[in-house]
This record gives C-alpha cells, structure tokens and sequence, in this order.
C-alpha cells in the first residue's frame, strides 16, 4: 500500500479543544483539531482511479466536524476521519475496468457518498459514508463514478475550477428544486419573472448566479463588502446583512423585511436560499411573498427547525429541506462552470501547510470569498495557463 500526507480530524484532538475553549464556540480554533497526518491508500482495484491532488477548497463541513456542534462525526467514524469531499486532481492511474478516465486527465470530485434508487445521497464522501478517505491528501484513490471531467476550456481559472465541485452541484440541485417547486404553485402565464433572495456565502452565490442567468431579479444578503461587491458586478443586488444586526431581534427581522419590501414593489421574496435554521432563517422566513419556496443551504448549528407552520400554511409558503446532487445532476454543474458560474475567491491561496489555517478563518468568517488551498507544488502541463 501507499501512504501519503493527509489531514485528519481526531475525537482526541476535538476533546483537547472543547477542554482549553470551554464551551464558547467563538473562542474554538479549529486549526488545533485538524492535524497532518498520513493515511494508507487503498489498492488501485478494476474501477478505481489513483489521483494526485492538484488543489481544494475550504467547506463547512469541516466547520462541523472540528466543533462537533450537530454530531461527533469523528466518533461515529470509529474515532478519526480523514476530511475533504471537493478537490480537483489529476488522474495518476485507472484500473483494468475504466474507460472514461486516463493519466493526465484533470478531474474534479464530487462528494454523493452513498446514492439512493433516485440517485441522491444518503451518505457524503468523507463525512458519514463509511471507509471514505477525503480529499485534503497529497493523492488519493476513488471509484471513476466520483470523477468528472474538468471544464478546463471554461474560461476559469484553477483555483476558481476547485471552488466549484461541491458547491456548483448543490446550488443547482437547490435551485431545481425551488423553481420547480414555485413553478407548481406559480405558472409561467402568471409570474415569469420572480424575485430571488439568497443568505450568505458561495453556495448561495451560485445559487443567484443560477436566478439571474434565468432571467429572475435576485438579492444577495452578505456581511462581507468584498463578496457583495463581486455580484453586483452580475446584476445581482446586494443586501449588507449587517445592517440589520444580523436579525438578533425581532425588530431587526421587521426592518430587514421592509427593507425587502421596498426594494421589490412590495412583493417580497419569492424564491428564498437560506441555512433552514440559525440567524437567518426567521428573517428568511419573514420576507417570503405568497406561494414563495425556501430551500435550506446547508445545516449548519442546529438539527432543529423551528418557525411558526400556521403563518406559512396561510401564505402558501413550501420550506424545502435539501442534501444533495445525483451524481448525475453534478456532471451537469459542471458544464456551466464560467458559463454561469463564477465564484468569488478569497484573495489568498493557501499553501498545503496552511490547510488547518485557512479553516480557523473561515470559522471566524474573515474571508473575502471562497477559500482555496493549494496541494500539488508541481502542476500538470495542462493547468499552468490556468494559475
């Protein structure tokens, strides 16, 4: 077998953590619990591919595993995991079976663990699928299906390709499922232009660029300067979330929906991308239009939902909870890679050292855009181009 370098998360290296951060998550630093370590790959079997790593980005996942704040993932996974379902790599090897892959393609992951009948996950790559080893590894083995061919003609760059493996497909699933779902309640001959509010980071950034290439006015409520900034350059209006205290109160949930009022005629918000939970999601909830959709990015501080059903019954409002993509549905993600998709990126790449890092700080929410960590020092011939 080949052992490489790879990032792990420890029920050991979580319980150190709790123990010197007490229970205040704001003083919880990440980068203590995600430790370099080595993992043994697996032999390259008849469907496997064997794939050096080029370059990852940053996901909540990770967020939730370090804190343990839903589940102790790293427990349930017998004690350690080894993080990281979006990379983008470069095929090393393939196994006697495989013909869609060969060495020196450029792949991008995704992260569907364990596909029901429909082709949905019930499990996700490197978090609760059982045996799966992550991608924040120097090179690592998978099933060809995991692979997909990088756009590599699309017009991005590469650290803007391997921002997109997980996010693209879950903003496209989540945007599916809320147009289709509005479209039952709501025809085309009645509305055909509908306002669309997203909350936060990259996923929900996807999911407006979705909205606008539709034709649809869209809002992007965000903290950060930067990542406003960057959609407005696309059309899509942004909202400084931090105008409104991020709704602490009740009166800044009434304020930020007068606020959504006025900026769209009176309607409010027909299509609402939001974490299905936490600090947004009374606001999100608030500023729904009648037969509105709210589709959840995410399940991010809390297994519980709460709101009240009588309001959203008599409003007609659907609350959609969402997972992720069929494999499927992620290969057609991809094809709108620059097309449609064009992620803002934080203004640092970090270096493979700087993996535990870059993760502390998208904990405390200091990055400009999504964040993205360098693996490979050599880079294929093929993506120089793209650096």
């Amino acid at each position: 077998m080949t052992t490489v370098p790879a990032y792990s998360i420890s029920t050991e290296t979580i319980a150190q953590e709790q123990e010197r951060a007490g229970s205040d998550l704001a003083d919880f630093d990440v980068s203590n619990v995600i430790q370099l370590d080595e993992v043994e790959l697996p032999p390259v079997g008849p469907n496997d591919v064997r794939m050096k790593i080029l370059a990852v980005s940053a996901e909540h996942n990770i967020d939730h595993a370090t804190t343990a704040d839903t589940i102790n993932i790293a427990d349930a996974r017998g004690g350690k995991m080894y993080p990281g379902n979006s990379a983008t790599g470069e095929v090393l090897e393939v196994g006697a079976n495989v013909t869609k892959f060969k060495p020196g393609d450029v792949v991008v992951t995704h992260c569907n663990g364990g596909p029901d009948e429909y082709g949905f996950p019930t499990r996700i790559w490197a978090y609760d699928a059982e045996d799966s080893i992550g991608w924040y590894a120097k090179e690592s083995v998978v099933g060809d299906w995991q692979l997909i061919h990088a756009p590599l003609d699309c017009g991005l760059n590469l650290w803007e390709i391997a921002a997109l493996p997980l996010r693209a497909p879950t903003a496209y699933h989540l945007w599916r499922r809320a147009i289709g779902i509005y479209r039952i309640k709501v025809p085309y001959e009645r509305r055909a232009r509908v306002n669309v509010l997203g909350f936060g980071g990259g996923v929900s950034e996807l999911f407006l660029m979705l909205a606008k290439a539709e034709g649809h006015d869209a809002w992007f409520c965000s903290g950060s300067p930067e990542r406003r900034a960057a959609l407005e350059k696309l059309g899509i209006e942004g909202i400084d979330q931090k105008a409104f205290n991020r709704f602490a109160s009740r009166d800044d949930v009434r304020a930020f929906t007068k606020e959504c009022r006025a900026r769209t005629d009176g309607e409010l918000m027909h299509v609402v991308c939001d974490m299905l939970r936490g600090p947004v999601f009374a606001a999100g909830l608030a500023c729904t239009a009648r037969q509105a959709v709210n589709v959840s990015a995410g399940w991010q501080l809390s297994q519980q939902v709460d709101y009240n059903s009588t309001l959203m019954s008599v409003k007609q409002v659907t609350i959609d909870h969402t997972h992720y993509e069929t494999p499927e549905g992620c290969a057609a993600a991809t094809e709108l890679y620059g097309k449609v998709f064009k992620p803002t990126i934080h203004k640092e790449v970090y270096a493979w050292e700087d993996l535990p890092r870059a993760f502390q700080e998208m904990h405390l929410n200091t990055q400009t855009g999504i964040p993205i960590v360098r693996v490979a020092d050599d880079m294929p011939d093929s993506v120089k181009g793209l650096l």
